[in-house]
């Protein structure tokens, strides 16, 4: 368990969120925290639940020997964080549909009817789908879940920055993943910040905001 203070003050974790640049390079997450952060952030919804997102964490110095030179202008982040948490979308998810809904019937969440019944309406459609639709809808999910974690791990007490620049036509190879099934997202460094980091300003919602 960490020592810092979690919380259940919703304003706070996210009024309280920051994109933080530099980590205190000493602090270390346990694998078991680790775990919890990534468990409670999977209950991002997702499209038939096929929960697309596919997490590789990297704690270790070897680890962070990879990332680092893909990071481009993000390096710092990357070597003082506690850890680098690289999301990843699944173009094969459906190939858990079995075990997801078996599941889900096994604990009760749903009659074995219903799920015969959406397995057998998903299935034709999924195989159908072009690359590009497949891409389109779990790069959404991926995404919900990304933001989900950074929340979570607000609540556990930590820090998060979201890294979009970095190699990521080189991030799968490096991490030993099949690059034509799982497709980078971003990268996540999480940790515990040296400093406060810096508000940015929101456009108010009478600009981002249509009323019909």
């Amino acid at each position: 368990m960490n020592n810092y203070q979690k919380t259940n003050d919703f304003n706070e974790i996210v009024y309280g969120r920051r994109s933080i640049k530099v980590y205190d390079p000493t602090v270390k997450i346990s694998r078991e925290e680790m775990s919890g952060i990534i468990a409670q952030a999977s209950k991002a919804p997702s499209s038939i639940n096929m929960q697309p997102w596919r997490f590789v964490i990297i704690d270790s110095e070897e680890g962070k020997e990879k990332v680092v030179p893909l990071s481009k202008f993000n390096k710092e982040k990357v070597s003082s964080s506690s850890a680098v948490i690289a999301v990843f979308a699944d173009m094969k998810n459906f190939d858990y549909a079995e075990e997801i809904y078996s599941k889900a019937v096994e604990l009760g969440y749903m009659p074995q009817e219903v799920k015969d019944y959406q397995l057998g309406a998903f299935k034709p459609v999924y195989e159908r789908m072009t690359d590009e639709d497949m891409k389109d809808t779990i790069m959404l999910d991926a995404g919900l879940v990304s933001m989900q974690l950074m929340l979570v791990a607000r609540a556990y007490g930590y820090d998060t920055n979201p890294i979009g620049g970095y190699e990521k036509d080189q991030i799968a190879e490096a991490l030993d993943m099949d690059k034509e099934r799982y497709l980078p997202v971003m990268l996540i460094t999480i940790g515990k910040a040296l400093d406060e980091g810096f508000q940015s300003y929101r456009l108010p919602v009478e600009t981002t905001t249509t009323w019909k």
